[in-house]
């Protein structure tokens, strides 16, 4: 870490304290992700910081959301974790096409959170560092109109950069069919330019190839032409399912 980089640690540490806040307890590549996040502002990532520590008191629980809170969702078996990767990240894959829209806001949030939180701790090594980072993949093949679901792709997303900064590795979109494009581009105007950044739409063959080749055969389900089993979220169990950093 550079001089630049402990300067702007150092600012961040006293305008967390000057918000009635601590970072007693945060490595330092925690807090270099608020950082990052908002382009080394020492003050907007005190902000940031501060609203992400409220949001986490009042939202999760010491010991993360349990399985029990997300049922509703959970049933569904529309999400699958893998991996690790190639780059040794977890692999989220969302198959869009057993998702409905969510009749209670509320629940919704809190599986975002299961699923992101639990994604996360599984690629935890040993001991938590504080950086770790996820990729995404969204499954689109076979939805239908019942499946569209705008609001739940922002409010993923947003929990993602506000509350998740620079977690996210890479996100890919599988299977694009052409009427849910109008609706890609509704979501887009909620991303984050570098979120955007982060986001590859796979459409042909050589884009399909590069992301086999990016997430790596071991971590690959077999029904994408790797050597995996898919895995449903609920199935894998962890010793630690939430992160403390």
């Amino acid at each position: 870490m550079d001089e630049t980089q402990e300067l702007a640690l150092t600012q961040l540490r006293t305008s967390v304290e000057k918000l009635s806040s601590s970072t007693e307890g945060y490595e330092k590549p925690t807090l270099m992700r608020f950082l990052v996040a908002r382009s080394m502002n020492p003050d907007k990532a005190a902000k940031m910081f501060v609203d992400w520590q409220k949001w986490r008191a009042s939202m999760v629980p010491p010991n993360g959301i349990p399985d029990s809170e997300v049922g509703d969702e959970l049933e569904f078996g529309k999400i699958c974790l893998q991996g690790p990767t190639k780059s040794g990240h977890p692999l989220v894959l969302v198959l869009c096409s057993k998702h409905f829209p969510a009749k209670n806001a509320v629940n919704f949030k809190k599986f975002v959170v299961y699923v992101l939180d639990k994604t996360i701790a599984s690629g935890i090594r040993d001991k938590e560092v504080g950086d770790e980072k996820l990729v995404a993949v969204f499954d689109l093949a076979n939805i239908t109109y019942k499946n569209l679901d705008a609001r739940g792709l922002i409010t993923s997303f947003q929990f993602l950069q506000s509350y998740y900064p620079e977690r996210l590795a890479k996100c890919y979109m599988l299977h694009m069919p052409g009427f849910f494009v109008s609706v890609w581009r509704f979501v887009c105007r909620f991303l984050e330019k570098s979120t955007q950044e982060k986001i590859v739409i796979v459409t042909d063959g050589e884009e399909e190839s590069k992301f086999k080749e990016e997430i790596g055969v071991d971590a690959l389900p077999e029904e994408y032409g790797g050597r995996a089993k898919l895995t449903l979220i609920q199935d894998l169990l962890l010793p630690q399912t939430a992160p403390q950093m």
